[in-house]
Parts: structure tokens; C-alpha cells; sequence
């Protein structure tokens, strides 16, 4: 990934996770591979876990711990209803930048 990709990642990524929790729960490796398969390959295990400790802090996620084959239980993270809302906010504005940004693109400027 290019730098400037990797800057514009960092002001959506709390939002991808989110909607990654909305299609169902996961844990943040689990997470962390998903990303990578989709092509983010320079995102660090270590940014998705400290996202992940924010939005449980922020309360948008329910987290259960589920005992793990190899080593300590994992922490399933799931969407909650605070989540749900903070998600259709984050797609909202989403939508609001990626119309302003197409408009720019082509030709329609503010004078």
C-alpha cells in the first residue's frame, strides 16, 4: 500500500471494522486476515486489537471470551446497538464525502 493510501485508511478503518462486526462476530486476528485478504496487507495485528480496545471503551461492541484450542480464550467482539448507530453514521458521511469527492473529480468544483 502507498502512503497516502495507508493516511486514508487510518481516518476509515474504525468504520471497515465495524462493518465487518455487522455482517457477524470476530475475533481481532480473525479480523486482521479478512483485511489482508481483501488487500490491506500492511495493516499491523497490533492497529486492528487497538481499535478494537477503543470501540469496546466507546461501547459499540458486546464482547465475550471464548476459550481458544491454543492459548488464553479469545475475544469475540459483536456489534451492539451503539455500534449499529455509529455505523449507519459512519456510512452517512461516507456517502456525503464520496458524492462531494466524485463531483470534484469531474469538473464540478465550487466557483
Amino acid at each position: 500500500m502507498g502512503k497516502q493510501v495507508t493516511e486514508m485508511l487510518k481516518g476509515t478503518l474504525e468504520g471497515i471494522v465495524l462493518a465487518i462486526l455487522s455482517e457477524r462476530p470476530a475475533y481481532g486476528y480473525e479480523i486482521t486476515a479478512w483485511l489482508r485478504d481483501q488487500g490491506f496487507s500492511d495493516i499491523a495485528e497490533g492497529t486492528i486489537y487497538a481499535l478494537l480496545v477503543r470501540i469496546e471503551n466507546r461501547g459499540f461492541v458486546d464482547v465475550e471470551k471464548v476459550p481458544s484450542e491454543k492459548g488464553p480464550p479469545r475475544k469475540v467482539y459483536s456489534l451492539n446497538d451503539s455500534g449499529r448507530e455509529h455505523l449507519a453514521e459512519f456510512w452517512r458521511t461516507w456517502s456525503f464525502l464520496a458524492e462531494r469527492l466524485e463531483q470534484l473529480r469531474d469538473g464540478a468544483a465550487p466557483a
